[in-house]
């Protein structure tokens, strides 16, 4: 059995990590660089809704608090060159996801190379884009929406043949999601340390089961952030460069840490954007 409380099935990873918001996915300073190209200023010339967007996502960077709601702005109604050069200018960041909201629709969420601003489509389940949305925010509003379906507790049968320690730790789990509230640190079971057998593991994997919400944050490495099938538990897990796990952890959360926009991430971004805009838009 792999090593690891969760491993993406044959092509669930490509899934979850290429997010078609643009037609190719450069390096994000080559997106930016985009911008001081010919074809570039023809266009920026030409998109003056972007010009226009581009200061009002400031202005709610400025404002923008960790522990409130986001801001949303519409653009599923831009026209492609519109669509086009915002992607070019904010670029792809180190974090990308998948959130199934209870409805079917699909929010697919990259986050841009200024944190705390995040592009968010949302497809139909035959893939037909529905809207197409700019959030600044934490973390976007459908992550949590497609949490909010998941049941606040677990239930499962008695403990496999060759079960070793499973039973203890589905019921640490059980009592740390009853006493977890929203705000609360996260509570953290690293089973990098803690012996798991296969049948313990398996157990584990098929009583949380999978949920609705997966993102890769390609940082310092690579770390996979999978909601199980239980509310406010989730599966953190730390690559090498040979893809292999380096740490795997169970956190009881409302989100993640790693996958989340700190509150200095939201004065960074607006600076960075106000010199977007004045280098290249002004």
């Amino acid at each position: 059995m792999k090593a690891g409380f969760w491993v993406a099935p044959e092509g669930a990873d490509a899934a979850m990590t290429v997010m078609p918001i643009g037609a190719e996915p450069p390096q994000s300073a080559r997106k930016l660089n985009y911008l001081a190209t010919s074809s570039a200023e023809e266009m920026i010339r030409c998109c003056r809704r972007t010009a226009m967007l581009l200061p009002q996502l400031a202005d709610a960077l400025a404002v923008q608090k960790a522990d409130q709601p986001g801001r949303l702005f519409d653009i599923t109604d831009f026209p492609d060159d519109e669509r086009e050069l915002i992607t070019q200018t904010l670029g792809e960041g180190e974090v990308a996801g998948i959130a199934a909201l209870p409805s079917g629709i699909l929010a697919q969420i990259q986050e841009a190379v200024m944190a705390g601003v995040w592009r968010i489509r949302f497809t139909d389940p035959d893939g037909r884009l529905l809207a197409d949305y700019i959030e600044v925010a934490s973390i976007p509003a459908a992550v949590r929406q497609a949490c909010s379906a998941l049941p606040a507790s677990i239930s499962h049968g008695p403990a496999p043949a060759g079960a070793m320690n499973v039973m203890p730790v589905l019921t640490e789990i059980g009592d740390r999601i009853g006493r977890y509230s929203d705000g609360d640190p996260a509570d953290i079971i690293n089973f990098s340390l803690f012996p798991m057998s296969p049948q313990d593991m398996g157990f584990l994997q098929a009583t949380l089961g999978t949920g609705p919400v997966k993102f890769t944050s390609r940082g310092y490495g690579t770390c996979r952030v999978v909601a199980a099938g239980v509310r406010n538990v989730w599966s953190v897990q730390f690559y090498n460069a040979m893809d292999t796990i380096i740490l795997d952890t169970l956190e009881v959360a409302d989100i993640p840490s790693v996958v989340i926009a700190a509150e200095e991430d939201f004065r960074d971004s607006e600076a960075r954007l106000r010199d977007i805009e004045e280098a290249y838009f002004k």
